[in-house]
């Protein structure tokens, strides 16, 4: 009983200390790490990626992606995000269709994403979605959600300790507990998606980037896929455990969104000529 209430305390505990809020979107999220902390993790992993990975030498890949970097990078800086980055973009030669950025103000391009963006304004639509990950603090999130699900886990534990459950009986229930936590954790990590495009397309369009982009973007990376092509219980279920909303859901927001940032877009492209 004692252990019980200890962890049941520890679990009251982080969230509430832990509550914060997305400034863009308003979103409450709970954060049990600090601005500095992340920013040192991320500094050490993007020095290791780059002593793992193939660094591109490749003239017209790496100016490109610093042309657009640095638009997004004046963007963030303008919205007072991030104030202490040490700001880096790199293209690293893979075949990956991807981009990633990390506390600090760390960027990574692959080459093979180069190959399928068609504009800048494709190139900033995904930069400005992988930094949003960043200044919406995704990853401290994800990383605190799993503390809390920890505790909640070891809470679960003591609880079924003092039962007269079968060990059987109990690994079974701890297993149903195991999907709720992993479900919950999934829908997280698609509202992080869903917010990351909100804000990244704030931060492209303010750089003077189309947010219109973002749609033509997705519609090709749902053609490489082979992506919406489920229905009914089949969508609901790769819905509920993928980590990122289902192609059609998404363009589908995109679409809506693009007209809202399409003014901020125009502005912002007159400085640029």
């Amino acid at each position: 009983m004692k252990t019980y209430l200890t962890l049941a305390l520890s679990l009251l505990m982080l969230g509430m200390v832990g509550c914060t809020t997305v400034s863009e979107t308003g979103r409450r999220q709970l954060l049990l790490t600090s601005p500095a902390e992340e920013s040192q993790q991320g500094l050490a992993a993007f020095a290791d990626i780059k002593q793992s990975e193939k660094v591109s030498t490749d003239a017209k890949a790496n100016t490109q992606v610093q042309r657009v970097g640095t638009r997004i990078r004046d963007s963030v800086i303008k919205s007072h995000a991030m104030p202490d980055a040490q700001w880096e973009f790199v293209v690293f030669d893979s075949d990956q269709v991807n981009a990633f950025a990390l506390p600090g103000g760390k960027v990574g391009v692959y080459t093979g994403l180069l190959k399928l963006v068609s504009s800048d304004d494709e190139l900033a639509i995904v930069m400005g979605h992988e930094i949003a990950h960043v200044t919406s603090r995704h990853g401290g999130e994800r990383a605190s959600q799993a503390t809390l699900a920890n505790t909640a886990g070891q809470l679960g534990q003591a609880a079924l300790g003092a039962t007269q459950y079968s060990d059987t009986t109990k690994n079974l229930i701890l297993s149903a507990y195991g999907v709720g936590a992993q479900g919950t954790l999934l829908a997280y990590s698609r509202t992080h998606e869903s917010e990351a495009d909100t804000i990244g397309m704030k931060f492209a369009a303010e750089a003077g980037y189309d947010p219109r982009a973002a749609v033509t973007f997705w519609k090709k990376m749902a053609a490489q896929s082979g992506g919406g092509q489920t229905s009914g219980i089949s969508a609901m279920i790769a819905k509920w455990t993928s980590t990122h909303p289902p192609d059609a859901e998404r363009i589908a927001n995109l679409e809506k969104l693009a007209p809202k940032y399409q003014a901020v877009y125009e502005q912002a492209k007159l400085q640029y000529k």
